[in-house]
């Protein structure tokens, strides 16, 4: 199997690593340090206590990543529309590809059913470019539960892997299953992965513009009565926007916030782009839920009202 992989950082290394270990070549599109770092040492994956070098192919030419099996894209889901004329120059009639993004993916409606089948969110996917060149039957869905960062170009430190989910109907995904399982990542597969994406951003779409607002932790803001009635509130409105949309279930709102106390003070991504500078990802993680809600007549104040407030934090933050 061929692995060409756009974004080989914190998850999308550690994704890497694993194909490789499983038996799958891998071509990594890279530029500056992350670039010299893979050419002269190669990916570097430190887990469990133990450092192993991982051989890839770097290179920043996108014409040497056409032609491989499967796409690995590990960017953030809203650095996607900017990289669509990089996979189309790299995607050919028989490539598959594997987004490895947080928050509500640009497949997720697409032959979904419902009141909101085949609609266009355009905070994930503007003009519907990305699911015209990745259409849902060649899209190997995913969700992923793990934990890792970059310790240095090149560099992925693991702190934490559960499960990585996959799902939907691409002719060859048991075999990328069995590739990942063999290079030591925990693989489940789903008949059902919209329902898994809906619930882990059940949680995430809630915690991660709160904290990055209030720059806490995950802890903190549980442990605050103010900030939890507000978690509450997200919950009970994303899972009403589940039953509109033909996602019931989702009922247990405690189960799912004693999941996360679980995991203690983790410090979310959003929170983690506002102590770096970053732009937050708040597109596929609220603002697509929240045009959602629109688009399918659903009130949902509590999350609109955060969205506009975690909006303004990041341009203001930018403008400075």
């Amino acid at each position: 199997m061929k692995v060409s992989v756009i974004g080989a950082g914190a998850i999308g290394g550690w994704l890497t690593a694993g194909f490789v270990k499983g038996g799958a070549e891998a071509t990594v599109l890279a530029r500056g340090a992350s670039l010299a770092a893979l050419q002269n040492t190669g990916l570097v994956l430190e887990a469990d206590g133990t450092t192993e070098t991982i051989p890839v192919t770097a290179t920043n030419d996108p014409d040497q990543l056409r032609g491989a099996d499967l796409l690995l894209l590990g960017v953030k889901a809203h650095d996607l529309p900017a990289l669509a004329p990089v996979i189309e120059q790299i995607m050919t009639a028989e490539t598959l590809v594997m987004p490895a993004v947080n928050g509500l993916p640009f497949w997720f409606l697409s032959g979904f059913g419902g009141p909101a089948e085949g609609k266009t969110l355009a905070s994930v996917d503007p003009g519907g470019t990305l699911a015209k060149l990745m259409p849902v039957e060649r899209v190997v869905a995913n969700v992923v539960h793990a934990a890792s960062r970059v310790a240095a170009p090149g560099h992925i430190q693991l702190v934490k892997a559960n499960k990585v989910i996959l799902g939907g109907q691409p002719d060859g995904l048991s075999d990328i299953a069995a590739c990942l399982q063999r290079g030591g990542i925990p693989i489940e597969t789903t008949d059902a992965i919209h329902r898994e994406v809906w619930m882990k951003l059940w949680g995430n779409s809630n915690m991660n513009p709160l904290s990055a607002l209030a720059r806490a932790d995950a802890a903190q803001l549980h442990d605050d009565p103010g900030a939890n009635s507000v978690i509450r509130t997200m919950m009970q409105e994303m899972a009403d926007l589940g039953v509109r949309i033909g996602l019931e279930g989702f009922d247990d709102i405690e189960g799912r916030m004693a999941t996360t106390r679980k995991l203690g003070p983790i410090r979310t991504s959003m929170l983690q782009d506002v102590e770096a500078g970053r732009p937050f990802e708040l597109g596929p993680i609220l603002g697509a839920l929240v045009e959602l809600a629109e688009l399918v007549d659903q009130p949902v104040p509590m999350m609109k009202g955060i969205h506009g407030l975690a909006g303004l934090l990041d341009r203001n933050l930018r403008a400075v």
